[in-house]
């Protein structure tokens, strides 16, 4: 009789990793530290687990998982609300660390959520660098309207040195940026693709590359639930609900917002004619302008997948 396939979850908290395998029912915690790391892989190696679960945890599941990436094992790292929703389905309601691995190992083995590539560190250190650049001009924007406010000249000064330190900042992160990229062909590559779209510059195909590394390797419906910027039935019995979006990325659809208003309102005469049909039949500004990102992010998919550049005469007719 052939060996059952073994399925592991993974809880990660600031200290500690615990670790669950099914169908064995053994349990381990290795201390949160890089030897400890090294002996939880060597310990899965050991087992050839089919697939291994981990939530994303606000980063701490980072070093772990490109561990586990680096060894070459099966690794999805999933929404931690599809954990506690598989969870109360099954009637697990108590919460403990080891409780929790077993959960996720049980999440492993009944719903098998899809394996997918993991960044590696360069990549994960260009999307931390693409958040802290929008944090940072998040919080220059703020000083800008505090300036705009106040008429002290000590308090005046203070904020423009402020803004001046952000600028700064700002500027060193794009030069990061922009030297990682180029000494990079196949990331150079996909910036030149997806900045051949009129109205998207660097920083949003910066964002693209980073924060969706999954762009070009899915299907439509795929991509454009994974941003979240895919409609949701609300059905049931005679119950017809709003659609509305749900989930997904912000920090992408944030990005792609400038460029799709632009385009949907400027220069892309199809989708402009999609959007002001939307508007004539009675939607919404921001249903119209979601229904027109869903667009350009399919259209962006699609040309990555096919590594073409932009063509208007082709794209956008069929999203």
């Amino acid at each position: 009789m052939p060996d059952c396939p073994v399925f592991v979850g993974i809880d990660v908290s600031k200290d500690n990793l615990d670790v669950h395998l099914l169908p064995e029912n053994k349990q381990y915690r290795f201390v949160y530290e890089p030897k400890k790391i090294k002996a939880l892989i060597k310990m899965l190696k050991k087992h050839t687990p089919r697939l291994i679960v981990m939530e994303a945890s606000g980063g701490y599941e980072i070093s772990v998982a490109l561990s586990v990436a680096d060894a070459k094992l099966p690794l999805a790292v999933v929404n931690p609300r599809q954990v506690r929703d598989y969870a109360r389905a099954i009637g697990q309601l108590a919460k403990t660390d080891a409780i929790d691995a077993y959960v996720i190992a049980r999440f492993a083995q009944d719903v098998r959520p899809e394996v997918r590539d993991q960044l590696t560190f360069n990549q994960l250190k260009l999307k931390e660098l693409i958040s802290r650049r929008q944090q940072l001009i998040a919080m220059r924007t703020a000083e800008k309207n505090r300036l705009a406010r106040v008429f002290s000249d000590p308090v005046i000064n203070g904020i423009k040195a402020v803004i001046a330190t952000l600028d700064a900042q700002i500027k060193s992160i794009d030069e990061q940026m922009n030297h990682e990229i180029k000494n990079n062909p196949t990331w150079r590559q996909k910036v030149d693709l997806i900045t051949s779209v009129p109205g998207i510059g660097k920083t949003t195909a910066y964002t693209l590359l980073f924060a969706l590394p999954e762009l070009g390797k899915l299907n439509r419906r795929e991509i454009a639930a994974l941003v979240g910027v895919a409609p949701m039935n609300r059905d049931s019995g005679l119950m017809r609900g709003k659609r509305t979006i749900t989930g997904g990325r912000a920090i992408v659809r944030k990005a792609l917002h400038m460029p799709t208003l632009s385009a949907a309102t400027r220069w892309n005469e199809k989708l402009n004619r999609f959007y002001t049909r939307l508007l004539a039949n009675g939607k919404k500004h921001s249903v119209a302008l979601t229904a027109c990102m869903r667009k350009l992010l399919i259209t962006l998919n699609s040309m990555l997948k096919n590594n073409q550049t932009y063509n208007p005469d082709f794209y956008l007719d069929w999203c």
